[in-house]
């Protein structure tokens, strides 16, 4: 964890501990933001910065749109659709950030746009079924807009009265998801006219979650057992290890 416990430099003194020579650093950020992503990775520098001795490094920057990644989002809307009927509407609603991160460079929100329009895709959605909206926004600068919010009380007179939304940028369900977006959105929705109000939850520990998170991790050390084999007992006679 960033800011809690375990944080990152006790689970990288365990690592280095147990003898690990080489590092994959996955942050569960799967659009990347400097404000997040990037630091995760500072927290890593920071910490290796006190070592006497580097492993290989490898960091993963995102994957906003990882095949197992859209599928395991493909798979969590159309399950919560099949046990409580689908709407007319899907919002898709990521954390926001400061409008000014992106005019000094930060791809997030190409990033969101990217996964949701992929998502949207893989769900055979037409325009008018789905949009993009940024939650969380605190402090008087402009954040990326529409607003979830405002977004979700402006569609009951628009004739959405029905809504499903997802938030594709929280690998698990926290505050932000089940208070803001369940609780507190869904009221001011049903509110403003709308009739029914759906939240997908977060992947969290779902199988696909799992697997798509496995095959990443996986792909991105391809090889590295190849390197181990070499120093394991018995390799240079080709006993299998």
């Amino acid at each position: 964890m960033l800011y809690s416990t375990p944080d990152v430099r006790a689970a990288l003194e365990r690592l280095r501990a147990g003898g690990a020579q080489r590092l994959l650093v996955l942050p569960l950020f799967p659009q990347y933001c400097g404000a997040t992503t990037g630091a995760t990775f500072d927290h890593v520098s920071a910490a290796l910065r006190r070592a006497r001795w580097l492993p290989d490094l490898q960091l993963v920057a995102d994957y906003h749109d990882y095949p197992g990644y859209i599928e395991a989002l493909r798979a969590s809307v159309v399950a919560h659709w099949e046990a409580h009927g689908r709407t007319p509407h899907l919002l898709i609603s990521f954390h926001g950030i400061p409008e000014r991160y992106c005019r000094q460079g930060d791809p997030y929100h190409k990033r969101c746009h990217t996964t949701a329009r992929l998502l949207a895709d893989e769900l055979l959605l037409q325009e008018r079924e789905w949009s993009v909206s940024f939650q969380s926004r605190f402090g008087p600068a402009e954040w990326l807009k529409p607003y979830t919010q405002a977004a979700l009380t402006a569609m009951p007179a628009r004739g959405v009265r029905e809504i499903t939304v997802v938030c594709p940028g929280f690998a698990v369900d926290c505050l932000e998801t089940l208070e803001e977006i369940a609780i507190e959105n869904r009221d001011a929705f049903l509110r403003a006219g709308g009739q029914r109000f759906e939240y997908v939850p977060a992947l969290n520990v779902s199988a696909t979650h799992a697997h798509c998170l496995a095959d990443l991790i996986a792909q991105r050390c391809q090889g590295w057992m190849d390197g181990l084999r070499e120093h394991l007992p018995g390799a240079a006679h080709g006993t299998p290890a």
